[in-house]
C-alpha cells in the first residue's frame, strides 16, 4: 500500500511541517510512524490520527499543534462542498468559518513555508549605505504595539519569548548545603559521621538559598487596553516559564488566569484565558478590582516578596478614594509595585487624569509598557534595587501639577 503510492512522502512532508512548527520530530520519528501505519493499516481517519499522534508526539503540550497540522494537510480540500455546487441549481450558501484555534498560525506559516521553499526567486543584490541611519530592527523594536500589522505582531510574540529574564534573585529564609559556607550544619555533619561508625567526622556547612520572588501581574482588559492586553498576555506567558507567575485580569471584575496560563504552548494558554474571561473590551474598574483581590487573592499570592506588575492606563471613573486606599493597600502588602501604563508612549503625557494622580503616589515605578523595548526595560528593571530618575512616580505627580 505504500510502496506503490504517495502515502511515505506525505507523511515525511507533514513531519517536516510538524518540525517548522515547533515539535520535536526527527528522521527516525518519520520512519517510525511509516513502520507504524505500514503494520496498522488505515481502518479510518481516526485510527490513522492516533497512530500518527502516537508516534509523532512525545508532549502534551503538543496536541493541539498536531491536531491543527493534521487538520489542515489531511484535509480533503473541500471536496463535498464543490460536488454538491455542481450538481446544485443553487449554490449553497457558504458558512462562516469557525474560530482559529490555538497553533493554527504557526501550523499555517510551517505549511506555507513548505510551498514558498519551491518558488525561491533570484532577486538582484542591491548595496547600500546605511551609515548614520536607523536599522529596521531598532524601528520595530520601538514601534508601538498598537500601530503593528498581524505579521509584525507574530514576531513580536517570538520576540517577547527570547526576552532575557531578570535576575533578582533575593536571600530566602531556607538553606541549602554548601562546602564553602560560613554556617556549621550540626544535621548534615552527623549523619555524614554515621557511615565510618562516628571515627570520622568531617564538618558540614550551608548558607541561605537565594531564590526568584514570585510575580504577579494584574492587567487592565478594558476597551482602552485592548491593543496591549493580548501582547502583555504572551510576556506573561514567557515569564511563566522561567519563575511562577500569578496572573489576574480586570475590566469590570477581576478573573484569575493563572491555571489557563500554565499550559505549554503559548498560543493554546492565550485562547484559554481569552475564552475565560467575560468583560474583554468593555469597561473597567480598577478600584472594585484592586478591592476584590486585596480582599480574597493578597494573602495567597503576595508571599515570598512578591513584585506586582499592574498594566492599566488609570482611566477611573468611580470613586477615587477607594482607588487611593486599595491601592495604597496593595503597596504595603508586596514588595515593589511598577506600574506599567502605555499612555507613556505619547511625548505630552501628563498626570492629570485623577485616576493616574490617584495611583502614583503608591506604587514604585512608573514605567511604559507599549513597545518590545520597553519590555526589556522592565525586565532589566526587575534586576535592579532601585529605579531611575525618570521612573519616579514624585517625578510625574510634580510634572502634573506644573501642567
Amino acid at each position: 500500500m505504500i510502496a506503490g503510492g504517495h502515502l511515505a512522502e506525505n507523511v515525511t512532508h507533514f513531519s517536516r511541517a510538524l518540525r517548522r512548527a515547533g515539535l520535536r520530530v526527527g528522521p527516525a520519528d518519520t520512519l517510525a510512524a511509516i513502520e507504524a501505519i505500514r503494520a496498522g493499516g488505515i481502518g479510518s481517519r481516526d485510527d490513522f490520527y492516533w497512530t500518527l499522534h502516537a508516534v509523532l508526539v512525545a508532549r502534551r503540550e503538543d496536541t493541539p499543534v498536531f491536531d491543527e497540522a493534521f487538520r489542515l494537510f489531511w484535509r480533503s480540500r473541500q471536496l463535498v462542498e464543490r460536488m454538491l455546487a455542481m450538481f446544485s441549481a443553487k449554490t449553497p450558501a457558504k458558512a462562516e468559518p469557525p474560530p482559529a484555534k490555538a497553533g493554527a498560525r504557526r501550523v499555517f506559516d510551517a505549511l506555507e513555508g513548505r510551498a514558498d521553499a519551491r518558488r525561491v526567486e533570484e532577486r538582484p543584490t542591491l548595496d547600500v549605505d546605511a551609515r548614520l541611519t536607523v536599522s529596521a530592527d531598532e524601528v520595530f523594536r520601538a514601534k508601538d504595539f498598537a500601530q503593528m500589522s498581524a505579521a509584525e505582531l507574530a514576531e513580536t510574540r517570538a520576540a517577547i519569548r527570547r526576552l532575557v529574564s531578570p535576575d533578582d534573585r533575593v536571600v530566602s529564609r531556607r538553606f541549602r548545603s554548601d562546602g564553602h559556607g560560613r554556617r556549621f550544619d550540626a544535621r548534615r555533619t552527623l549523619r555524614a559521621s554515621i557511615r565510618s561508625g562516628g571515627d570520622l567526622i568531617l564538618p558540614r556547612f550551608y548558607r541561605p538559598r537565594t531564590v526568584l520572588p514570585p510575580l504577579v501581574v494584574i492587567a487592565d482588559i478594558s476597551g482602552s487596553m485592548s491593543q496591549y492586553s493580548r501582547v502583555i498576555l504572551h510576556f506573561m506567558h514567557a515569564m511563566s516559564a522561567k519563575r511562577r507567575v500569578r496572573a489576574f485580569l480586570f475590566g469590570t471584575r477581576l478573573t484569575p488566569i493563572t491555571r489557563q496560563l500554565a499550559r505549554k504552548d503559548p498560543d493554546e494558554a492565550v485562547a484559554a484565558c481569552s475564552n475565560l474571561v467575560r468583560d474583554w473590551s468593555g469597561g473597567t474598574r480598577i478600584g472594585a478590582a484592586l478591592e476584590e483581590f486585596n480582599r480574597r487573592w493578597s494573602r495567597r499570592v503576595l508571599s515570598g516578596g512578591a513584585i506586582v506588575l499592574l498594566v492599566t492606563d488609570g482611566l477611573e471613573r468611580d470613586d477615587m478614594q477607594r482607588l487611593a486606599c486599595e491601592a495604597d493597600r496593595l503597596h504595603r502588602s508586596c514588595r515593589r509595585l511598577i506600574w506599567l501604563n502605555p499612555l507613556l508612549r505619547f511625548d505630552g503625557f501628563s498626570a492629570r487624569a485623577r485616576g493616574v494622580r490617584a495611583l502614583l503616589p503608591h506604587v514604585d515605578e512608573f514605567r511604559s509598557a507599549h513597545s518590545l523595548d520597553s519590555l526589556a526595560d522592565l525586565c532589566a528593571a526587575l534586576s535592579r534595587t532601585r529605579a531611575g530618575r525618570d521612573m519616579e512616580p514624585r517625578t510625574w505627580l510634580k510634572a502634573g501639577e506644573a501642567a
